[in-house]
């Protein structure tokens, strides 16, 4: 089995004034299909920064990117916007649905950029839907639905173009921990489902050891994490 994504020596530092800050320095990390990983690091340690890098909106200063086996480190930004949109999912802590569509609408959309026709993209909306336990809330807009109903339209509308890599920044941390449990079991079994590889960064240690693997950022380096 191939990775989903591999991160291959990524370099990223910043100047500050007189200072330079280095936050990843030769970071090395390998998602498998299906691997669910926590992303586990103090804030300000990079989490961000390495999502960013890892799902194209952001260029390393060195290093290469390469997903599902394709580099993307020289591609162009018109490559970059096509391969992201084709290959990456990404769910916020916020939602960012928008406001002004149905729960239905969000998640037809990237479809619809994708070039799949109105009724292809409804009838996998509503499959998406249906399987994150919305599916009867799929015409209310954002403003009618609760945070976790949200937040599982935001995830299916992140897997609806069937990406490689789904990338996840505290996809819970805005919700209280009864809410916080149900989405991230519904995120797990659309993972184990679909075959998605997913890095989720989230500071809820319960939730990062339900996961296949998990890492931090240490000087630099992706290194393992453990909780003893």
């Amino acid at each position: 089995m191939n990775p989903a994504m591999r991160l291959e020596s990524i370099e990223r530092r910043f100047v500050q004034g007189e200072q330079r800050l280095t936050i990843l320095d030769k970071a090395e990390m390998t998602l498998m299909p299906g691997e669910m990983v926590a992303l586990v690091a103090p804030s300000g340690a990079g989490k961000s920064t390495l999502l960013h890098i890892a799902g194209l909106l952001e260029r390393p200063d060195g290093g290469e990117i390469l997903i599902d086996g394709k580099p993307c480190g020289t591609m162009d930004d018109e490559k970059r916007t096509a391969m992201r949109r084709r290959s990456i999912g990404f769910v916020y802590q916020f939602h960012h649905l928008l406001p002004e569509f149905s729960a239905l609408e969000n998640v037809m959309l990237p479809q619809m950029i994708g070039g799949q026709t109105r009724a292809q993209a409804s009838e996998r909306a509503r499959r998406l839907l249906d399987y994150m336990r919305v599916g009867q809330r799929a015409t209310h807009r954002p403003a009618e639905l609760s945070g976790g109903e949200q937040q599982r339209v935001a995830i299916a509308r992140a897997v609806a173009n069937s990406p490689h890599v789904l990338l996840a920044d505290e996809p819970t941390g805005n919700l209280d921990p009864q809410t916080s449990a149900y989405v991230f079991e519904a995120l797990t079994a659309l993972v184990r489902q679909s075959g998605v590889a997913a890095l989720i960064a989230t500071h809820n240690h319960e939730l990062a050891s339900r996961m296949d693997r998990t890492v931090t950022l240490s000087g630099g380096l992706i290194v393992p994490h453990s909780f003893g």
